[in-house]
């Protein structure tokens, strides 16, 4: 396992973070417990959770797995989300973020949290009273740094010049949505990281498994994300995914390698992402990304697995080079 620095912390975490959205659902405590083990054997110390995955169980979960080592374990978990039925239980209010922040540091039997995520953005409350709730958790030592997941780069940009011109906590670490068929991130995203020195976390490297190997233009497995649940449906239901995805299994096939672990190894090769999250069910798919680490991903291999995808449109219509006013 290599360790990269994120951002401007100063703090050294493995090149693959595991997500446990699985925990207490997918994964029951057991299988939870024991895929945990076997991150940590491969030098995993980064972890990620949220208080909504699992209504709250999986950070109970985790605070289990971490009670012996809780100082040598980086931990983020988010706050966004409806924890409860009363209308105020979500949302990036003050209110709501001093109240979860607890929640989350008791469910995870901890007195900090080393990166604290905003979910999503809030239509509904100032950035200015969310920047100012998170930097007051800062100065409590109930978070060490702020984050922020699911934020479009404009957004993060002024996030970033209220913290600086109000002399607070800003973002040091962004987790975005990143992988062979969702490449949105790289045109402003990775680009603002890499010059604010903010690190970067993306997940679903391997798109909710359609780039398993399980999938393709006639072919589809008969349980998983994109066949139990809409939300992934909607989100790689285009056909051209599949064609994407018979491209990428194909090319596996050729060079020897898993597809998900390929998938990972491809994410984890962009200088701009600090780590990859891994997620898994079980200890097998566990083992195909953690094979990520073995993979010698060289530039010009990046690059053919690149162009079996579409790269996104650049983020202005001229893309092209100049020299001066030509």
């Amino acid at each position: 396992m290599n360790y990269r620095t994120v951002g401007k912390t100063g703090i050294q975490v493995s090149n693959l973070c595991f997500g446990t959205m699985s925990f207490g659902g997918n994964a029951d405590e057991e299988t939870s417990k024991a895929m945990f083990k076997r991150c940590r054997e491969a030098g995993i110390n980064f972890f990620d959770t949220a208080d909504v995955y699992g209504f709250g169980r999986s950070e109970e979960i985790l605070g289990e797995c971490i009670s012996d080592c809780r100082d040598e374990i980086v931990l983020t978990t988010k706050v966004y989300y409806p924890t409860g039925k009363d209308i105020n239980a979500k949302g990036l209010s003050r209110r709501h973020i001093m109240l979860a922040v607890e929640n989350s540091l008791r469910r995870l039997k901890t007195d900090r949290i080393d990166f604290y995520f905003v979910h999503m953005f809030d239509d509904h409350t100032p950035m200015e009273e969310t920047l100012r709730a998170l930097d007051d958790l800062q100065a409590q030592g109930k978070i060490l740094y702020p984050a922020v997941s699911n934020w479009a780069a404009w957004q993060i940009a002024i996030a970033l010049g209220i913290s600086a011109k109000e002399q607070l906590a800003r973002f040091e670490l962004i987790q975005p949505m990143y992988n062979l068929l969702k490449r949105q991130a790289e045109v402003e995203i990775l680009p603002l990281a890499a010059s604010g020195q903010i690190g970067v976390i993306s997940y679903s490297p391997l798109g909710a498994g359609i780039l398993t190997g399980k999938y393709g233009v006639n072919k589809r497995p008969d349980q998983g994300r994109l066949v139990e649940e809409k939300r992934y449906t909607d989100r790689y239901g285009d056909d051209m995914n599949f064609v994407v995805a018979d491209r990428f299994t194909a090319h596996a096939a050729e060079h020897g390698v898993n597809p998900s672990t390929l998938a990972v190894a491809w994410v984890m090769s962009n200088p701009a992402i600090t780590a990859p999250i891994i997620g898994a069910r079980n200890l097998e798919q566990l083992e195909y990304s953690l094979a990520a680490i073995d993979v010698d991903m060289t530039p010009e291999w990046r690059n053919e697995i690149s162009a079996l995808s579409f790269a996104p449109a650049p983020a202005t219509d001229r893309g092209e080079v100049t020299k001066g006013w030509e």
